[in-house]
């Protein structure tokens, strides 16, 4: 069964890491989704852009577009991984291994209730 591990964090905090900083975390976090994917478990994964840059579409009929999300929470969702695992359990066993590489974040695990596979994404922007 399918799993989104959907990673929450405080924005301010990883936007404040120095270049060096966030690399030495992908290096750890890399290996855990090295893991992953040799086991044929990793589906799409994603870094999401700020905040800032962001915007929401809510309202009847076309809806209006609104400047960026607006949580009632200090952490926002800056990431996302698609896993395929046997169980829950195996699932929270995945985001516990993401939390000893990054363990400041935050990890929500929900069922997947439809997939629907698309062309490869394409390499993004770099952040700004």
């Amino acid at each position: 069964m399918l799993y989104a591990i959907l990673a929450y964090h405080e924005e301010d905090l990883v936007t404040s890491w120095t270049p060096d900083e966030d690399a030495a975390l992908m290096v750890e976090l890399h290996k855990v989704h090295d893991a992953l994917h040799e086991a044929g478990r990793l589906g799409p994964a994603a870094r999401l852009g700020g905040t800032a840059r962001a915007v929401t579409l809510r309202g009847p009929g076309a809806g209006m577009v609104i400047d960026g999300p607006f949580a009632e929470t200090k952490e926002q969702l800056l990431g996302l991984y698609v896993v395929n695992c046997a169980d829950q359990a195996a699932a929270i066993q995945a985001a516990r291994d993401l939390r000893r590489a990054n363990p400041t974040a935050v990890y929500e695990i929900r069922p997947v209730q439809l997939y629907l596979p698309g062309v490869a994404f394409p390499v993004t922007e770099a952040a700004e």
